[in-house]
């Protein structure tokens, strides 16, 4: 699960340092316009996780998950024969759609063997390996185009795809019996659909992970022309990267041993208040600088920040997740495509307004961060629980089975 999480931010973070040579290469003349070759990856992994859900309900997890594959792989081909900008944009979009696949079908596979705090502990385990590629991923995409140029990167990714595809094939057992199986038509598809944008608690840590991960985003469009060119880090840049990734990692890792402790709920919340509240002092103390802190503050803000945005991404999605185990795929297919339209539009937001400064960074932490907190203050107000409600003796997240009985489902 972890393998095939780790595509999308292996998809993304070994290209960044190739991103002015893909621009000079294509004929890109304004300099943020090469933060497209992110932004189309992300808009298409974010449609693309609508149709693999429901779809992975009706036919089972590893079917739909071989679909993805082959067209990240179709998408990594083209997008290594590209020979201008708009046909690189559409391989990019190409291989959102198809890594979309697997995200999807992690999320769901998940789902179907764990769920409440032991969910989040085990998206905690998967989100360290997604989290360790950015830390050397930056490092491998500058070796690799010292040996082969920008285009050798996308050859790594064809190679990659399909050990991943053989290795998944070989390792995971299907998880949806035919005995769970939804028979795909429009009618249960928009029926689930309405079930998870009705439940307020989904639909609420749905839209505050689109929002905090909105202003990742929008770190993730900006990194390179704020570290390599803003501070001239220049060869250094993935090693500043790969601090910063370290942090998130970490965060992440400790989290599937706070999670069982603390719960989902908690740690959730006073991160996103931590975040904001460092992101608003940081974004003052930025425009007395004229928007060009020291280095090391910033790097420090933005460590503090990420280790903060570890602890979210598990839990977020695991509450997000929570109610949601009778129809997993369409669940996890729209509470990570919803989520990921909401981070898309802004982080693009974030990115496009880079003036040499840090200031629409930190700014857009800041207001996003304070946003997700409201929302999932909201999901969470909306929390009701039968009178004979109890939680198990484990004191896990998960209700009682009398109590997630106690109100028919949609789909039901």
């Amino acid at each position: 699960m972890a393998t095939l999480t780790a595509l999308a931010a292996l998809s993304i973070d070994t290209m960044l340092p190739a991103l002015p040579a893909i621009g000079a290469s294509l004929g890109v003349e304004r300099a943020n316009d090469n933060q497209l070759v992110v932004s189309l990856f992300f808009l298409g992994f974010g449609i693309g996780q609508l149709f693999y859900g429901p779809l992975s309900d009706a036919v089972g997890r590893k079917p739909v998950a071989y679909v993805g594959l082959a067209l990240f792989l179709a998408g990594s081909l083209l997008a290594w024969l590209a020979r201008a900008f708009p046909i690189m944009l559409a391989a990019r979009l190409l291989q959102g759609v198809g890594v979309a696949g697997p995200r999807t079908i992690t999320l769901a596979l998940v789902r179907d063997r764990f769920e409440g705090r032991a969910m989040a502990r085990v998206m905690s385990l998967v989100m360290v390996v997604f989290m360790f590629v950015p830390v050397v991923a930056p490092a491998i995409g500058q070796a690799i185009m010292g040996v082969a140029g920008w285009r050798g990167i996308f050859l790594v990714y064809l190679v990659i795809g399909l050990l991943a595809t053989v290795w998944f094939g070989v390792r995971q057992n299907e998880t949806l019996p035919r005995s769970r199986r939804i028979p795909f038509s429009a009618k249960r598809m928009w029926a689930g659909l309405r079930e998870v944008v009705t439940t307020r608690r989904s639909i609420g840590f749905t839209i505050a992970t689109g929002f905090v991960f909105g202003a990742f985003l929008g770190y993730l469009s900006s990194a390179q022309q704020i570290l390599q060119q803003q501070y001239a880090l220049g060869s250094r840049f993935p090693l500043y990267f790969a601090m910063l990734s370290i942090a998130i990692a970490s965060a992440s890792f400790l989290n599937a041993k706070l999670v069982l402790r603390l719960g989902m709920h908690a740690l959730a919340t006073w991160s996103l208040r931590s975040i904001c509240v460092v992101s608003v002092a940081f974004s003052i103390f930025a425009s007395v600088n004229a928007g060009h802190p020291p280095l090391w503050t910033f790097m420090t803000y933005l460590m503090l920040s990420f280790f903060g945005l570890g602890l979210l991404f598990g839990n977020l999605n695991a509450l997000a997740m929570q109610p949601l185990g009778h129809i997993a795929g369409t669940g996890a297919a729209v509470v990570g495509a919803t989520s990921m339209l909401i981070s898309l539009a802004f982080g693009t937001w974030i990115g496009q307004s880079y003036d040499g400064t840090v200031l629409p960074l930190t700014i857009g932490f800041a207001v996003l961060s304070g946003c997700s907190s409201l929302s999932a203050i909201w999901a969470e107000s909306g929390r009701q629980r039968p009178r004979d409600a109890r939680m198990p003796p484990d004191g896990s997240d998960t209700p009682a089975p009398a109590a997630a009985q106690a109100r028919p489902t949609l789909m039901e």
